[in-house]
């Protein structure tokens, strides 16, 4: 990133909203980011923003697919993430996640149905447990919050009463995220992979062979990823190839400023 370029969520939309007319929908666009602001934590990093941060706030908006202005809320995220990647603030797109489910009405999950495995290190394990622990100790002030609401009868369109049953909707759905992703989770020993050989949880450290910068990066699953740590998943245009080389080898990454030569100088548990 450039000098002066915002790194945190909040001062990021700031400049967004500065950069749009006051019409064109503004007020609308204004809270709809406000509300991805609040469910993302405004002071979140602009790295962490992740595929699967913003695919889960899809999911939760736009529901079974049906839900009412579904697609005119996303918009309002769909164009920040927009802006911020012309910007250079974030380096993936984004935007490309930002997309109603399809499914049909009615649709569930069968009895018996298993959700994909989850890869998680020891730590990686632990954090989600702590966030879902977290997120459970929420609900019964969120809870206190809805009654005390709901108990106001002069507000006409009772806006406290539908934010506080929102922000608990999501919440809930965070949960039932977070257990799913821990009931079908695996937790991988890096210590029994193949020596010099980048798997999930390995240390890898790389030299730019276009800037002789070198770093260390830990390959981990995508519900783990997390730049600013040090943390980079397998599906991240880095991560996605460095699974399964060697120590020695180079690879080449496709980024937004272009094709990156990287040598991997080693590679540890």
């Amino acid at each position: 990133m450039q000098a002066n370029t915002p790194t945190t969520l909040m001062d990021a939309m700031t400049l967004y909203r500065d950069s749009i007319n006051s019409g064109d929908g503004y007020e609308s666009i204004t809270r709809e980011l406000h509300r991805f602001s609040q469910w993302c934590g405004s002071e979140r990093e602009l790295a962490e923003l992740s595929p699967v941060l913003i695919s889960e706030y899809a999911e939760q908006i736009g529901g079974n697919g049906t839900a009412p202005q579904a697609a005119q809320r996303l918009q309002a995220v769909r164009g920040f993430l927009s802006y911020a990647r012309k910007k250079r603030m974030i380096s993936e797109n984004l935007t490309q996640h930002v997309r109603i489910p399809k499914r049909k009405i009615g649709a569930r999950a069968r009895e018996g149905d298993t959700p994909d495995q989850v890869q998680l290190t020891p730590a990686g394990h632990a954090r989600l447990i702590k966030q879902l622990q977290e997120l459970k100790a929420e609900r019964a002030p969120m809870a206190g919050q809805i009654q005390k609401a709901a108990a106001d009868k002069d507000v006409k369109e009772n806006a406290p009463l539908e934010a506080a049953r929102e922000q608990l909707g999501l919440v809930e759905s965070r949960i039932r995220n977070l257990e799913s992703s821990l009931n079908a989770a695996i937790i991988i020993d890096p210590s029994n992979a193949a020596s010099g050989i980048v798997r999930l949880g390995s240390k890898v450290s790389v030299k730019d062979l276009n800037s002789d910068r070198e770093a260390v990066y830990t390959v981990v699953d995508k519900t783990e990823g997390n730049p600013s740590e040090g943390k980079i998943s397998d599906v991240s245009p880095l991560g996605k190839v460095l699974i399964q080389k060697k120590q020695g080898q180079e690879v080449e990454v496709q980024t937004p400023r272009g094709k990156t030569r990287y040598l991997i100088t080693k590679v540890s548990t």
